[in-house]
């Protein structure tokens, strides 16, 4: 298993009028912690790009636990529990400055011939990357 954490801060723009993170921030909050994952295994997104893959989303979950609030600093904890095949999932836990777990959810993305528009498998540069945190079955 993969893990990697990336924090952010909350920005007021972000909150509602209750001062809560407005929901429809967290999906642009765990593209970001799926981005800096990437890009934590010495890979990014353009790069892929650039070899012709596209990832669009598959699927996208979470559940609320506990509200994020102005200027706080969140940790997302970002797991990648199995080699990718045509489909990715990241598992994403969304944590306070208390270490108190606010949310979590999955998203899943398709690795995608940019050409085709077709599934395609992964490049062998994120298969490379990524083999080290996975035993031998």
């Amino acid at each position: 298993m993969y893990t990697h954490n990336t924090k952010l801060r909350v920005r007021y723009a972000e909150t509602d009028q209750m001062g809560y993170v407005y929901y429809g921030n967290y999906p642009t909050y765990y593209e970001v912690a799926r981005v800096e994952c990437i890009r934590s295994l010495g890979l990014s997104y353009k790069e892929l790009e650039e070899q012709g893959i596209i990832l669009p989303v598959l699927e996208f979950t979470i559940k609320y636990v506990k509200p994020a609030f102005y200027d706080q600093e969140l940790t997302l904890v970002t797991k990648i529990e199995k080699l990718p095949s045509t489909r990715i999932t990241f598992k994403v836990e969304c944590f306070n400055e208390s270490q108190e777990l606010l949310n979590f959810g999955t998203v899943t993305l398709v690795f995608v011939n940019k050409e085709t528009k077709k599934p395609c498998h992964p490049s062998q540069d994120i298969i490379n990357a990524l083999k080290p945190y996975f035993s031998e079955k």
